[in-house]
């Protein structure tokens, strides 16, 4: 069968595995879109330290079942269209033992630390299958990415009272946007990209702040009354939005961090103690997630197809990652279609 690979830094080619077959207790799928995500772009680009080449990429799924393995429950049924939760934990780890196996010390996302999902057929153990009734195959490679803003929302216990500023609006941090949306809050916007800015508008932020041209703590300022925010959710992963989001919460506000910043952040920590803030950071999302992302798309509400930057094959792989590496702004998702 058919899989994507990423050899070495900047090499790509699709090359032919064995199909596997379906045991006790897993699932068969047939994969149809599978969504590139930062992960991958930083490991097209050898960026990723985590990563073992060569791999093969992708955690965002939209899939098919197409055989059930003996000892899978009820409820699966073929041809059904699905979602995966790509992660895996130990059972046995502190965070694990606190319930948040989202965070598992000895987690393995696919297409991370384990090859991923860029292959016509995948099997995975029943219990990392999500049905997804009523919702497309391109729906489904949604739903993982928005599910990591939906748990950083969570993370915050936001409520709707709060004031939620989210700085960055790529695809975790639209996201954020929708479930802060629901949950009543005030939600504020920020990122570089006008249009990025528009579309979170559409998808609940009631104001929007381009960092590139306004001056982000006078904005935030302004619109809070003199208050700042409640709830600060850190969605891009540099040293700027890092020290920004202290600059901008409120005394006693609390701080999600999703993104990963790839070198150090100085920052002034007397800031951490006057203002009593929480610091949280947020991780992957946990199977309550999964669930609030698919009841949300399942209301048609979503411009789903303003969220597909690009439907691939996995031929074309190679030149669209070399596209999004010189203008990464300018991307939500892109698919893979098999």
């Amino acid at each position: 069968m058919k899989a994507l690979q990423i050899n070495n830094e900047g090499s790509v080619q699709v090359a032919e595995i064995g199909k596997p077959t379906v045991g006790t207790g897993e699932i068969l799928l047939r994969i149809k879109y599978v969504g590139f995500c930062g992960s991958d772009l930083n490991t097209y680009l050898g960026r990723n330290p985590m990563v073992k080449m060569p791999v093969i990429p992708g955690h965002e799924v939209g899939a098919v079942i197409e055989e059930i393995g003996e000892g899978v429950p009820a409820g699966f049924i073929k041809g059904m269209n699905v979602t995966v939760n790509p992660y895996t934990n130990c059972g046995k780890c502190a965070s694990c033992r606190n319930g948040r196996v989202n965070a598992c010390e000895h987690n393995e996302t696919l297409g991370v630390q384990r090859n991923g999902s860029m292959q016509e057929y995948l099997v995975l153990p029943w219990n990392k299958v999500i049905p997804a009734t009523g919702l497309s195959e391109k729906e489904c490679a949604l739903i993982e990415p928005m599910s990591v803003g939906f748990h950083a929302v969570s993370r915050a216990q936001v409520t709707d009272i709060d004031t939620v500023v989210v700085i960055g609006c790529g695809m975790i941090g639209l996201g954020a946007i929708v479930r802060a949306n629901l949950r009543g809050a005030h939600v504020i916007a920020i990122d570089l990209d006008d249009e990025k800015l528009e579309l979170a508008k559409r998808l609940g932020a009631k104001d929007a702040i381009n960092s590139k041209t306004d001056n982000v703590v006078e904005r935030v300022k302004e619109i809070t009354d003199g208050y700042m925010a409640d709830v600060v959710i850190e969605a891009v992963g540099s040293p700027v939005t890092y020290v920004t989001a202290i600059d901008i919460v409120a005394f006693t506000g609390r701080v999600v961090c999703i993104g990963y910043a790839k070198s150090e952040v100085s920052f002034q920590t007397k800031y951490f103690v006057q203002k009593e803030l929480d610091i949280r950071g947020s991780r992957n999302a946990m199977p309550e997630d999964f669930r609030a992302v698919i009841q949300y798309l399942q209301n048609g509400t979503c411009p789903k197809d303003e969220l597909i930057s690009a439907v691939v094959k996995p031929e074309q792989a190679g030149d669209i990652l070399k596209t999004w590496s010189e203008n990464p702004g300018k991307v939500f998702r892109i698919l893979v279609e098999f």
